[in-house]
């Protein structure tokens, strides 16, 4: 993950690789709503969303900012995982490039 800030003083996180449940755990760890700054931005654009662990892992992140007061906006998710968060699913922002794939997860029918 690389993660910096931009002109507007925001932290942008830009996650790379799979998330599923076997890295859930350590894709929460790499966050530090504390420490952010006011506006966060995580990009996941050159990452994979696979199963419901995942989806859990993003929600439970946004309600961490959430608690702190902070703003966060979640980019280039799959329209599954949007449909998927529950916690997060208002803090998408949408936009032409977004992946296409989907999750694997009995809530999708």
């Amino acid at each position: 993950m690389k993660t910096r800030d931009d002109e507007q003083g925001r932290r942008i996180y830009e996650v790379d690789g799979t998330l599923f449940f076997a890295s859930a755990h350590q894709f929460s760890e790499l966050f530090n709503p504390k420490e952010d700054p006011e506006n966060v931005i995580i990009d996941f654009k050159n990452a994979r969303i696979i199963d419901h662990s995942a989806i859990q892992a993003i929600d439970s992140l946004a309600e961490r900012y959430k608690r702190r007061g902070k703003m966060v906006q979640l980019r280039h998710l799959c329209k599954d995982c949007m449909d998927l968060l529950t916690n997060a699913k208002d803090l998408c922002i949408f936009d032409i490039d977004d992946p296409r794939y989907h999750v694997a997860d009995d809530k999708i029918s």
